[in-house]
């Protein structure tokens, strides 16, 4: 069945690029609305539906766009969020162009979910069924779609930075996965960027606290990691966030090879472009038991997600 919040729940923070104040609103829908988001600092507002065909391309985070001129960006960590608690309907309200950064991570919206409630919704939910092998590579990097009887995230990077080096991880998401093993996993750059991002205007929002800043084999944030392979658990997260905007769950196996949020974009503009790889699927129970969002509680998050919200 779909489900949404059994209340509104509010989020404050910074734009990660913008470093403007941010604030966040997660609002209960009705069964059949999706998730969609809303401008609400412009006049009149401007509703964007959390779907691939209104993302732009965007190498530094995913930014949707309503065709019309407006945009919001890094939607990622709140869509992953959303999407690993088992919510299906909401309207998600925010003040400005950048979704707020929080700690660089999807816990904290994961807590605010899951102490607001979740609300089961009278009405059938239904899945995207992968029915055969799609793809799209650019250079060494692919992202790929394969069948499967429940969403599994299977990653790989690569970076030269002894701090993250070659690392890889792949998980089956059903029945809490995604909080267990990912909702607190922060985004990272090296240092190098952070300053060239800087000097081009960008990143002004971001700090050692809300991302994970690696110059060579040095963890320059407090604290250093909260899990040995931390970058490829974001990357997995981001990858989780992007695969939401399919506009229901997936069943099928992701595998992305220093794949990005753009790359995953073009994957599910591949998949929808061809209506032979792919068909609804209405969930039965037992479906249902395998989705991410299945049982979920707070004891899922590990320790180290409990973060101020």
């Amino acid at each position: 069945m779909q489900a949404t919040l059994k209340k509104m729940v509010t989020f404050q923070g910074v734009g990660l690029h913008s470093g403007a104040p941010a604030r966040l609103e997660i609002h209960p829908a009705p069964a059949g609305h999706g998730i969609v988001f809303r401008r609400s600092d412009l006049t009149p507002a401007v509703d964007i539906a959390a779907r691939w065909d209104h993302v732009t391309p965007s190498k530094l985070c995913t930014l949707m766009d309503d065709g019309k001129g407006t945009t919001l960006s890094t939607v990622e960590h709140v869509m992953a969020a959303l999407a690993g608690t088992g919510i299906h309907n909401g309207l998600v309200i925010v003040d400005g162009p950048e979704v707020p950064i929080l700690d660089g991570s999807s816990a904290p919206f994961v807590r605010g979910i899951l102490r607001a409630g979740i609300a089961v919704q009278a009405a059938p939910l239904r899945a995207i069924r992968v029915l055969r092998p799609v793809e799209v590579r650019e250079g060494e990097a692919f992202a790929r779609l394969t069948p499967a009887d429940h969403l599994e995230i299977d990653f790989e990077i690569d970076f030269v930075d002894a701090a993250i080096g070659h690392q890889e991880k792949r998980l089956d998401m059903a029945n809490g996965a995604f909080l267990r093993e990912l909702a607190d996993s922060r985004t990272f750059c090296r240092q190098a960027d952070v300053d060239a991002m800087r000097r081009n205007g960008l990143a002004l929002g971001g700090t050692y606290l809300n991302a994970v800043v690696v110059d060579g084999a040095r963890v320059l944030s407090p604290g250093g990691l909260r899990h040995a392979d931390e970058a490829v658990r974001h990357k997995m997260l981001d990858a989780m966030g992007d695969l939401a905007l399919a506009g229901a769950p997936l069943l099928a196996r992701y595998t992305g090879h220093r794949a990005g949020h753009a790359m995953t974009n073009r994957l599910l503009r591949a998949l929808f472009a061809d209506p032979t790889a792919w068909e609804w699927e209405t969930c039965s129970p037992a479906l249902e038991d395998r989705l991410p969002g299945a049982g979920v509680a707070a004891y899922d998050l590990a320790a180290t997600a409990w973060v101020a919200a």
